[in-house]
């Protein structure tokens, strides 16, 4: 049985061990990187610098989100903004496993940058098992490429440090339960962020659909929940997928694409079973998208697929 004290204890004292000279993390404010970030904080305290980078991939209201969060946490924080740099190497990039790695690459390069300026020779990362198992390697196959394993240049001059690299997401929200950290119950967020949930082409006007749209499902399904007519589910988005077809918008035909939402059921994101929402909040979720973001987005469909066949995230 897994015991998160003990977890916590040991971690610091192998955290102690390992990190002799600075150390930087990566913090997204998700409950991976936000619990590595606390108990390598705990184990270094002032050999930890604290760097969250704005891709422009975020969710609504997300970057002030995240510092608030941080800041109540004690951690000194730098915000990076990067959305110019991200939607300059994205550009063209459509296929999926290279938008990841992509991401990743620029991820660690901005690293670089602010290691030479605080000097820093550890990387830590919010890395757990379903991201390497995942990102395939030896006999594994590659489902995704995790940006913080699958997108990792090999000339990195950091030396990686991954503290809960062999947990499940069920023990890391236990983790910080224990840590009273307010990111326990926080649905999954992929490192990439909305760049794998607007698929094809990424500029900033399709991502701002998807951001949009994400505020939506989330802003309804919280609601639904609290009024007891849904069970929340434990993760739960859309996506804009690249598809055009016809439509109409009072009497003007609109040819625009199509969002898709997801909800799904899980324990620890290595399966999933889609949820089964009742259909007045998909139509309450249809009608708004459709008229906020009139002309972009026509048609919104429900995914009912289970992982497997499917995966989680649509890329």
């Amino acid at each position: 049985m897994f015991d998160a004290e003990e977890f916590i204890a040991e971690s610091i004292e192998s955290l102690k061990a390992t990190i002799d000279d600075v150390a930087i993390i990566a913090c997204s404010g998700g409950v991976d990187s936000t619990v590595a970030a606390v108990i390598a904080n705990q184990a270094v305290g002032d050999l930890l610098h604290c760097v969250y980078v704005d891709t422009g991939f975020m969710r609504k209201n997300e970057t002030e989100q995240i510092e608030a969060l941080l800041e109540a946490q004690g951690i000194n924080l730098v915000t990076v903004k990067a959305a110019d740099r991200y939607f300059e190497a994205l550009k063209g990039v459509t296929e999926p496993e290279q938008k990841r790695k992509v991401i990743g690459e620029l991820f660690i390069r901005i690293f670089e940058d602010e290691q030479k300026k605080c000097g820093a020779k550890y990387l830590v990362q919010g890395t757990i098992a379903p991201d390497w198992i995942e990102s395939g390697g030896g006999v594994r196959d590659t489902i995704k490429s995790h940006h913080n394993v699958g997108g990792l240049p090999e000339d990195m001059t950091l030396s990686v440090v991954e503290p809960l690299r062999d947990l499940y997401k069920d023990e890391v929200r236990e983790l910080a339960r224990t840590l009273d950290i307010n990111v326990a119950e926080r649905q999954p967020f992929p490192g990439p962020g909305l760049a794998v949930r607007t698929l094809g082409d990424l500029t900033p006007e399709r991502v701002a659909v998807v951001r949009e749209a994400c505020a939506i499902v989330e802003e309804e399904f919280e609601a639904a929940a609290e009024r007891g007519e849904m069970e929340i589910p434990w993760q739960y988005f859309a996506a804009l997928l690249p598809v055009r077809s016809v439509g109409v918008h009072g009497d003007v035909r609109a040819y625009g694409e199509t969002i898709v939402v997801r909800a799904v059921q899980s324990m620890d994101g290595m399966s999933a079973r889609y949820s089964e929402i009742p259909h007045k909040i998909l139509q309450k979720i249809s009608t708004r998208i459709t008229n906020t973001v009139k002309g972009a987005v026509n048609r919104v469909v429900y995914d009912i697929t289970h992982k497997p066949p499917g995966t989680i995230e649509w890329e």
